[in-house]
C-alpha cells in the first residue's frame, strides 16, 4: 500500500500526463502542484512508485509516465468523480428527451457520448430477454398476409410479416390479437414461449392454421434477435489520438468492427448506472490492450436492460469520462422507464 503522499504524487503524474501527453518530471510536479514537499522528496517518491510498477521512464533522462497499474490505482483511489456542470446536465437531458423512439434514443446516445468524451461511444440495445411485452398488434395486409408488431416496455419494436396458410378475415385477426394479448401482455419476454405453447392447438380448426403461423413467426423473432445489436459512434476520434497508439490504431479499429467483441467489451450487465473501468491488459481482446473502456449499465430502478460506454486510449480523463458515462446511463434509463 502506498502512503497518501505517494498517492498524491501518482495522482499529479496521471493528471499532467493526461493533459500534456509528455513524460512528467519532479520539477514540473513541484511547480504545478501544491505537494508541500521538496523536489528531492518528490524524486524519492517517484523512484518508489517506479520500483512498485506504477510509473515508468520511457527514455533515459526523461520524466515518468503512468503504467496500466498506475492508472488502475488512480481510478480505484479516486476520491470523487468530476461532477458535470448544470449546463452539461441540462444539455444531456434536453438532447435525449427529444428522442422519438428507441432507435432515436440509441442514435442520440451514441452521438452524445462521443461528443461529451471525445472518445469512441458504444451503446447496446436493450436486451430482449430482460424486457416485457407491452402490446402485440396484428395488422391485416391482405387476405393471406399479416404484419405482426411486438412492442416491449423498453420501447423496442419488432415487426415481422406472417404468411398465412389460407384466407382470413378481419374478425379472425381481431379475435386472435385479443387472445394473444391476454396471454402475453405484461409478461417477461423470456416467458412468452411457455405462455403460447398450447395456444394454437386450443384454437378452433377453422383458425388453427392462422394461429400456428402467427405463433411460429413470433417465437422465431425471439430466437433471431438473441445476438443483440450494438451501435458505435465517434470512431474518427481515434485518429485525433493517434499518438497514443504509436504502433498502430488499426487493431483497435478492427476490433470495433466485430459485434461479438463489442458486446464483450461492455462487460456483464450489472446494477444500473454502476460505472466500470477496464484498463489495458484488463481488456481480453488483443486489439484492445492499448485502450481503456469506461462502461455503465442502464435501466430503471434495480432492473438492468443493457450497457453503454466509451473506448479510448489509456491516457484518458477518467474522472470526467466516468461522470459523463454514468450521467448518460441514468438519463437513458429514465427515458426508457417513462416511454
Amino acid at each position: 500500500m502506498l502512503d497518501d503522499r505517494k498517492l498524491d504524487v501518482l495522482r499529479a503524474i496521471v493528471q499532467d500526463f493526461v493533459s500534456t501527453n509528455e513524460p512528467v518530471g519532479s520539477k514540473a510536479l513541484v511547480e504545478r502542484h501544491h505537494l508541500g514537499v521538496s523536489s528531492a522528496t518528490v524524486r524519492n517518491d517517484m523512484a518508489a512508485l517506479e520500483e512498485e510498477g506504477y510509473i515508468a521512464q520511457p527514455h533515459t533522462s526523461a520524466g515518468r509516465v503512468p503504467t496500466d497499474k498506475g492508472y488502475r490505482l488512480f481510478v480505484d483511489r479516486l476520491s470523487n468523480v468530476k461532477p458535470l456542470s448544470a449546463a452539461e446536465r441540462r444539455a444531456i437531458e434536453q438532447f435525449l428527451d427529444g428522442a422519438l423512439d428507441l432507435d432515436d434514443v440509441v442514435s442520440r446516445t451514441v452521438r452524445l457520448l462521443a461528443q461529451l468524451t471525445r472518445q469512441v461511444a458504444v451503446v447496446q440495445y436493450p436486451i430482449l430477454d430482460r424486457a416485457s411485452v407491452r402490446h402485440l398488434e396484428l395488422i391485416k395486409l391482405s387476405d393471406t398476409r399479416l404484419m405482426l408488431v411486438l412492442i416491449t416496455d423498453t420501447g423496442r419494436v419488432e415487426q415481422r410479416q406472417v404468411d398465412l396458410p389460407g384466407l382470413t378475415d378481419e374478425k379472425t385477426v381481431s379475435d386472435l390479437r385479443s387472445r394473444l394479448n391476454m396471454r402475453i401482455a405484461g409478461k417477461p419476454m423470456r416467458d412468452v414461449p411457455n405462455e403460447l405453447g398450447d395456444l394454437a392447438e386450443n384454437e378452433p380448426p377453422a383458425t388453427r392454421g392462422v394461429a400456428s403461423a402467427v405463433v411460429a413467426v413470433l417465437l422465431a423473432s425471439l430466437v433471431d434477435r438473441r445476438e443483440e445489436r450494438v451501435v458505435v459512434g465517434g470512431a474518427s476520434n481515434l485518429t485525433r489520438l493517434s499518438l497514443d497508439f504509436p504502433d498502430s490504431v488499426h487493431p483497435v479499429l478492427e476490433a470495433l468492427e466485430e459485434q461479438v467483441v463489442l458486446i464483450r467489451l461492455l462487460g456483464e450487465v450489472s446494477r444500473p448506472t454502476e460505472v466500470t473501468v477496464r484498463i489495458g491488459d484488463e481488456n481480453l481482446h488483443e486489439g484492445l490492450r492499448t485502450t481503456s473502456v469506461v462502461s455503465a449499465t442502464y435501466g430503471s430502478g434495480t432492473r438492468a436492460l443493457a450497457s453503454l460506454g466509451v473506448l479510448g486510449p489509456m491516457r484518458m480523463d477518467y474522472p470526467g469520462t466516468m461522470a459523463a458515462v454514468g450521467a448518460v446511463a441514468r438519463y437513458v434509463g429514465r427515458i426508457l422507464a417513462e416511454s
